[in-house]
């Protein structure tokens, strides 16, 4: 019985030895590899945001006015929101994606023709009617943000108790629901960070 036990611990303590080198030597290639990888994708992204400087300003300023508009919901001032939801339609039309490849040109342009569209609306309509075009509003302005970027840390919150669920986006974690305002202004949470 001795011997049995013996064997097992030898086994055990061979296993881990080798379990232990293989680890130390994996660690070293992930090392020479990121540091690689690392390097590589720092030229990329200079090169990327010296191309693209332009452009992301103009995304940036699309989601300030956004986010313009969802103060206004969530403070239940429907007329604040139709000034902003004008603004925003302004922003999205200025908005112009010849730094983008073919593919995200085309989605860009569906998300953008889509976001004034609602945008229009918001400008145009009384609080209900604002809300119900800020679902889908905010959905084109999370599309674009995949496709765009931003320099900003975005967190996408969601309330179960609108319309069957709807989302937004916002710069706080804190939950400030826009389709209810005050009546529930807590309603949420946080399902994503963006960034």
């Amino acid at each position: 019985m001795k011997t049995i036990k013996r064997s097992i611990g030898s086994v055990a303590l061979a296993a881990t030895f080798m379990l232990t080198v293989s680890c130390k030597d994996a660690s070293k290639t992930e090392a020479t590899t990121t540091s690689e990888s690392t390097t590589e994708n720092t030229v990329a992204s200079q090169e990327a945001v010296t191309t693209s400087d332009k452009q992301d300003a103009k995304a940036e300023v699309i989601l300030k006015d956004y986010f313009n508009l969802k103060d206004a919901l969530v403070g239940d001032d429907g007329e604040k929101a139709k000034e902003f939801g004008a603004t925003l339609t302004n922003s999205l039309k200025a908005f112009e994606g010849s730094n983008y490849s073919a593919d995200e040109q085309t989605e860009l342009k569906d998300i953008i023709e889509d976001a004034i569209e609602h945008a229009e609306h918001i400008a145009e309509s009384n609080i209900k009617h604002q809300r119900e075009h800020f679902k889908t509003l905010s959905k084109d302005i999370t599309d674009m943000v995949a496709i765009t970027g931003t320099k900003m840390t975005l967190y996408e919150q969601f309330c179960p108790m609108y319309d069957r669920g709807s989302a937004w986006l916002s710069t706080k974690e804190e939950i400030r629901n826009p389709y209810h305002g005050s009546a529930m202004l807590k309603c949420g949470s946080v399902q994503r960070t963006i960034n």
